[in-house]
């Protein structure tokens, strides 16, 4: 591909910016200096500024989001997961999207990638990829609601399907983990205030084979991830 396609593709700059972004730096592609967009190049084997293009195959990515962040791309809703990201990441083409959405309040494991079909893949009910949230309530969680989740009958307000066979497991009177296999608007702090147990605090904390406790990440921190783990 054309340089400047290459510096857009992997977020170092627009195509329109390129002429002034390869004049501040140094690019080599198999030794050889580069010095115009129009040179052609492979990200294998280019060097910008002595370093190799980072994730040329696709990025793929865990990020341990923390409360108050918003999984979207709009400015105007304050503080955004993107905002944690390396520059580069942030301009990417095709874009760093999440692999599904944590709401503002909840904590915990979220994908990032920029390939669209390991976003189809992980998010396709079809695919059965189970997620597990760690709740904590404001009232004692009924114990009836173990079987009741397992049933796959709950049918929460509003909708008319009901929810797929979830499982709970109650550690504490006001603690339990949930794990899901589809993604409902809110289920988990739905599914919950259903019983009569809202949620207090929520962060997911795997996803498929993915623990966030195995990344050693503090909130607000990322590590890069293979596909193929999960």
């Amino acid at each position: 591909m054309r340089l400047d396609a290459l510096l857009s593709r992997y977020g170092y700059c627009s195509r329109r910016e390129a002429p002034g972004w390869i004049k501040r730096h140094s690019i080599t592609f198999k030794g050889k200096p580069c010095s115009s967009p129009t040179d052609k190049v492979q990200a294998e084997g280019i060097l910008l500024d002595g370093e190799p293009v980072e994730f040329p195959d696709g990025l793929y990515a865990a990020l341990y989001k923390p409360e108050g962040y918003t999984c979207s791309h709009d400015d105007g809703e304050g503080n955004l997961i993107y905002d944690l990201l390396p520059f580069q990441w942030r301009h990417r083409n095709p874009a760093v999207s999440s692999v599904g959405r944590l709401d503002k309040e909840t904590s915990g494991l979220l994908l990032l990638t920029d390939d669209g079909k390991f976003i189809h893949r992980m998010t396709s009910p079809r695919h059965h990829v189970a997620k597990v949230y760690e709740a904590v309530t404001e009232e004692d969680i009924p114990t009836e609601a173990v079987e009741l989740f397992a049933s796959g009958t709950l049918t929460l307000n509003g909708e008319t399907r009901p929810c797929a066979p979830a499982l709970l497991e109650i550690r504490e009177p006001r603690r339990a983990l949930l794990t899901l296999t589809e993604g409902k608007y809110h289920q988990v702090r739905r599914m919950l205030a259903a019983v009569g147990a809202p949620v207090l605090s929520l962060c997911r904390v795997s996803i498929g084979s993915l623990h966030l406790d195995s990344l050693n990440l503090k909130p607000g921190e990322w590590a890069p991830i293979r596909p193929d783990a999960l």
